[in-house]
């Protein structure tokens, strides 16, 4: 039986890097795979997803207008597919998410959704909150704080290095972010004095 996977993790936990080896362990079987990532990380016209270690592959972009299982049922019409692997999976819309659930259900194809769980400001994504919702299996994978106590929240840096409360939910810009332990967030958030 075909299951929806939603791995997640705060930035820089290796959650494309797993995405990668994985699909890779597929290919190596002779099996085959699609890969999505969403177009706000789209490098080039056909995307890709990369990791900080250096590997990549190919990918179809999604954006949020896209219908998930009309695009994966259209790609099947031209040959066989065994998994698809979703990077970014936290911009996923719930429609998208529930798309990508009958993909399982009615294509029985497996899907494994990775991304991050919360924002730098501590909210759900949308598509972070569905998956967690609906998936059928949930892994976390882990990463540190600066305490070594494990990062489940992620902090966005302004220019002067100090956290930023405010702003637009989505900036791409990688090298912004650091992943903290849930006290250190709430102390670089100045929500709770440093103690």
């Amino acid at each position: 039986m075909a299951k929806l996977y939603f791995s997640y993790a705060a930035m820089n936990a290796g959650k494309s890097t797993i995405l990668l080896q994985a699909a890779h362990n597929y290919r190596e079987r002779g099996m085959d795979v699609l890969l999505l990532t969403s177009e706000l990380y789209g490098g080039t016209e056909d995307g890709h997803i990369s990791s900080r270690i250096g590997i990549s592959s190919e990918a179809t972009l999604y954006s949020d207008k896209v219908d998930l299982f009309a695009l994966i049922q259209e790609a099947m019409a031209k040959g066989r597919l065994d998994a698809i692997f979703v990077d970014e999976a936290q911009f996923l819309t719930k429609a998208q998410v529930w798309q990508l659930a009958r993909v399982t259900d009615y294509l029985h194809v497996p899907v494994l959704a990775y991304g991050l769980r919360t924002d730098f400001r501590g909210e759900l994504f949308e598509g972070s909150a569905a998956l967690l919702a609906i998936a059928d299996n949930l892994r976390e994978i882990r990463t540190i704080c600066e305490c070594g106590s494990k990062a489940t929240m992620v902090v966005r840096l302004g220019p002067d290095g100090k956290a930023l409360t405010e702003g637009d939910q989505v900036s791409i810009e990688k090298t912004t972010y650091l992943s903290l332990c849930r006290r250190h967030w709430e102390e670089r958030m100045g929500r709770f004095p440093a103690g």
